[in-house]
């Protein structure tokens, strides 16, 4: 059996930018997966909203679906804004994904783009890396963000803090300036979101105010994202097992 519906749920943005991302990672997933259905969704912004992209699955004959919620961290979209999108559809039978934070793949993903960016593996140990989240009120989202700089500095990075362009500080360019300080040569300020939009772009700037040596971009389409997001389906569709006794 090939399996649910895959539904991708964006947050959504006024910029054509991010839903051409979103796309453009469903089509990956579909090369991969090519006896699944994959479509996505918005939460706000773009269309289709949740209900229209599960109405359209019903009319596709999907008995089943799987939500898979393209947000790096549990914040106030997964928590809140998703449920209720769900909740209020109708459509196929859905089961509801983990967020993306907390894999290595995302990790491997942010390396990706620096390296494609112009770092080397042999620059890890001479680099800093600002790893640059979006920022949320909720403690657990920015917990997240700073579990995934400590791993990230596992991989050998010489220095790696957490940055936020919205709520909570640190700032990208005040950590650009930080590491500078503490005479870290070579600073790349490494986006921590899935698409362009109007906050990377806040990012880019502060990384270029403060003189960054290298500014990757987002997470997009990449295969480790790709992988990532039919891990989380196939772990939302797998059954669940057979009591004991």
């Amino acid at each position: 059996m090939a399996g649910p519906a895959l539904l991708l749920v964006s947050h959504g943005s006024r910029d054509p930018r991010h839903a051409a991302t979103v796309r453009a990672l469903a089509e990956r997933i579909r090369r991969g997966r090519p006896g699944v259905t994959v479509t996505t969704a918005f939460l706000e912004f773009d269309a289709p909203g949740v209900a229209g992209a599960l109405a359209e699955l019903r009319r596709a004959g999907a008995g089943a679906a799987v939500a898979v919620p393209l947000l790096l961290t549990r914040a106030y979209h997964a928590k809140t804004d998703l449920p209720a999108a769900l909740a209020d559809a109708e459509g196929p039978a859905v089961r509801r994904a983990a967020v993306l934070g907390g894999s290595p793949l995302l990790l491997r993903a942010v390396e990706r783009r620096l390296f494609e960016a112009g770092l080397t593996p042999a620059d890890r140990s001479t680099t800093g890396i600002v790893l640059s989240g979006a920022g949320s009120r909720d403690p657990e989202a920015i917990e997240s963000v700073g579990a995934a700089a400590r791993e990230l500095r596992r991989a050998g990075w010489r220095a790696v803090r957490p940055a936020f362009v919205t709520g909570p500080t640190p700032r990208p360019g005040d950590v650009v300036r930080e590491l500078r300080a503490r005479g870290v040569r070579r600073v790349a300020v490494a986006p921590y979101v899935l698409a362009p939009g109007l906050l990377p772009d806040r990012i880019a700037a502060e990384a270029a105010a403060a003189r960054a040596d290298i500014l990757s971009t987002p997470l997009g389409d990449t295969p480790e994202l790709a992988r990532l997001v039919t891990e989380r389906w196939l772990e939302a569709h797998a059954p669940l097992p057979a009591p004991v006794g």
